[in-house]
């Protein structure tokens, strides 16, 4: 079989790999990092001019199409160069619960503004007590009148402190762990009521914990119908984690290639490190499992692609081997590099940081292996 990308894939990733090696070096992440937002606005801008904030979304959204595919071409690249704007928080997992549960008027609306660089998104699903059970809820919304009363508290919610509106899953009805009774609602960052700390995550990234205090919000602001909202988080969050897998599986190979590198140049016993047979099995081990889990994160995208976005086996088979293959490749590169492996200075520490913090996104590697195992 074929699976070499199509030539419009290929210009894509061109792009997008120019911008990394010409733009995004190791020195300008670091300083986006320690900056107040954590990242460059005017990247942003970029990547809405360039197109890219469109690809997760489909034709009929006005975006370019909206393959899977075509998203892991992005998320490759993007973890090759450790990017740390919320491409996949903002217009991937709360640009998906849109085009996946809104209505035409919220679409055109909220789409085409965050299309066009001017929106930040930001989806608030987890809590505290919650792990990685999508349906463990106690955020409340009661019904009064035209508006819901929110409150409860949301964990670890990716981009939650530069979002400019937050999709919150809360429960309308139902027990904690019910699967019935869970509602999406768009609430303006700022409104009365919500309380948001910013923090950032070890892999460089930003997150925060939101809590509503008697959060007043509009009826109008429910996206989808009043809960039955769970069938479309989840779809959304498995489109999310293949993106991140792509991510992982980009990381691999830079951290891997330099991993090599590296070996040619330190000397030991008058040699380079390279020479020795012992590390020579161990490289080949990381590339063996690099181009498994590349292999998988394909099957995966294209049984999403050719089921209409539905393929949770295929999916937590590739979140499960992915997550293998990263701590493999990533405590690989640390040992072989040594002391200096874990350093600020040196990239491949954030890659590392970057690998093992993915593993446990939208479900740990044994999560993953178990639901596959379930279906």
């Amino acid at each position: 079989m074929d699976f070499s990308y199509s030539e419009e894939q290929q210009m894509l990733q061109s792009s997008v790999s120019k911008f990394i090696q010409q733009d995004y070096d190791f020195d300008r992440r670091s300083k986006l990092i320690d900056s107040d937002t954590g990242f460059s606005e005017d990247n942003w801008k970029l990547f809405a001019e360039l197109g890219w904030l469109m690809v997760p979304f489909s034709a009929e959204d006005g975006g370019l199409g909206g393959s899977a595919v075509d998203l892991i071409v992005v998320m490759e690249e993007f973890g090759r160069g450790l990017v740390v704007e919320p491409f996949l928080a903002s217009a991937v997992l709360s640009g998906g619960l849109i085009a996946n549960g809104a209505n035409e008027a919220q679409k055109r609306e909220l789409i085409s503004l965050l299309m066009e660089g001017n929106l930040q998104l930001a989806f608030a699903f987890a809590e505290p007590q919650s792990r990685f059970n999508l349906s463990d809820i106690t955020t409340k919304a009661v019904r009064n009148g035209d508006s819901y009363v929110v409150n409860g508290h949301k964990a670890v919610v990716l981009n939650g402190s530069a979002a400019d509106k937050l999709l919150v899953a809360v429960r309308t009805s139902g027990g904690q762990h019910d699967c019935e009774g869970i509602t999406l609602l768009l609430i303006d960052a700022n409104t009365e009521g919500v309380h948001r700390q910013g923090y950032a995550t070890v892999d460089g990234h930003r997150a925060a914990e939101v809590k509503f205090n008697n959060v007043m919000v509009p009826v109008a602001n429910r996206v989808g119908e009043e809960g039955a909202a769970l069938p479309v988080i989840e779809q959304t969050i498995d489109r999310a984690t293949l993106a991140l897998c792509a991510e992982a599986v980009g990381a691999m190979e830079k951290i891997y290639r330099k991993t090599v590198e590296y070996t040619k140049t330190r000397e030991q016993f008058g040699v380079p490190i390279g020479k020795f047979q012992a590390l020579q099995h161990r490289m080949v081990d990381m590339f063996t499992e690099y181009e498994q889990a590349r292999s998988i994160l394909l099957m995966a995208a294209l049984q999403l692609d050719v089921n209409n976005g539905v393929a949770p086996k295929a999916i937590s088979a590739a979140k499960s081997r992915i997550g293998k293959a990263a701590r493999l490749v990533g405590q690989e590169a640390i040992q072989l590099h040594g002391g200096i492996g874990v350093t600020e200075e040196l990239d491949v520490s954030h890659y590392f940081k970057r690998l093992t913090t993915i593993q446990y996104y939208f479900g740990s590697t044994d999560y993953h292996t178990r639901r596959f195992a379930g279906h």
